[in-house]
């Protein structure tokens, strides 16, 4: 399949790495004007003691503000399990809009089940302010981004292509670090193989932001790649691996992962738009379900 890459397009993307979360957010600018995303964000935890706080999202309010910059949108490339959004936090002090994919409804229908949420919780994607499907385009200033749907690490996963820069959320990690897991409920190895196929089919040249990176073998953090670096190095899927050797590998490695340690109130907030949901008193509230994840 052919997408609508504009290679001389070349956003200045600013990197923000959350060390609790091993998380990487971006601001994504014009470079022909002031306008400019947030590709997801985060929002600051202490599980243990039930605090949230919000030092990482001020860091990007403060660059935004001090940039002169208009934030169009905030962008998330999935429902994280991992970390939690701050997406209504920042709207509330820059404003912008809201996006993720529209597949949103299928895991909101999931772990609305497993939370036990009532009807007050909506599944039809409404916390959101836009739901993209497979080849939506939006404008970041004057310049245009455009999504692909890239199902397997989650029902919800989109590529967002902006110019010559792809951030592709949890559907590739660095070369070395491979690929993310498929085991969550809706997640598919075959679909993810599939997916990581269809970002590789983007130009070489294409530059490739990821949203996690580990440091593996004790390196330092890194986020960008390219399409032609993963193609040949991903230790995955790189140098012609077949879809059957990758779906084996990646089912046998996802029976060996434990949960990751903020996916209770992670989804819980995510599949909100990044609000925290509540009890009947309207006061901030999180569920444990047990023995079901």
């Amino acid at each position: 399949m052919s997408y609508p890459v504009d290679m001389s397009i070349k956003p200045d993307v600013s990197a923000h790495f959350d060390e609790a979360t091993n998380t990487i957010t971006y601001i994504v600018k014009d470079p022909g004007s002031n306008h400019c995303a947030i590709v997801d964000s985060v929002m600051d935890i202490d599980y243990a003691a039930g605090r949230i706080t919000y030092d990482h999202a001020d860091a990007l309010i403060a660059e935004i503000k001090e940039r002169g910059l208009i934030l169009d949108w905030i962008i998330e490339t999935h429902v994280h399990a991992d970390h939690l959004s701050a997406a209504p936090y920042i709207q509330q002090e820059l404003g912008g809009k809201i996006g993720v994919g529209d597949k949103i409804l299928i895991v909101q229908d999931t772990f609305g089940k497993v939370f036990n949420e009532g009807t007050e919780f909506q599944r039809d994607g409404s916390q959101f302010d836009a739901l993209f499907k497979d080849g939506d385009s939006y404008m970041i200033g004057n310049m245009k981004a455009f999504t692909i749907y890239t199902p397997g690490h989650t029902p919800a996963c989109m590529v967002h292509v902006i110019g010559d820069a792809a951030f592709v959320g949890d559907t590739l990690f660095m070369p070395d670090g491979g690929s993310a897991r498929a085991d969550f409920p809706g997640g598919d190895a075959g679909q993810l193989y599939d997916s990581i196929q269809k970002v590789l089919t983007l130009p070489d040249e294409t530059r490739l932001f990821m949203c996690h990176d580990y440091g593996p073998n004790g390196r330092a953090i890194q986020w960008e790649t390219t399409v032609a670096q993963e193609k040949a190095e991903n230790i995955h899927v790189g140098g012609g691996k077949t879809r059957e050797e990758f779906i084996k590998f990646r089912t046998e490695r996802d029976a060996t992962l434990d949960m990751p340690k903020l996916i209770i109130p992670s989804l819980q907030v995510n599949m909100r738009a990044g609000e925290v949901p509540t009890d009947k008193d309207g006061n901030p509230m999180l569920k444990v379900p047990v023995n079901v994840l």
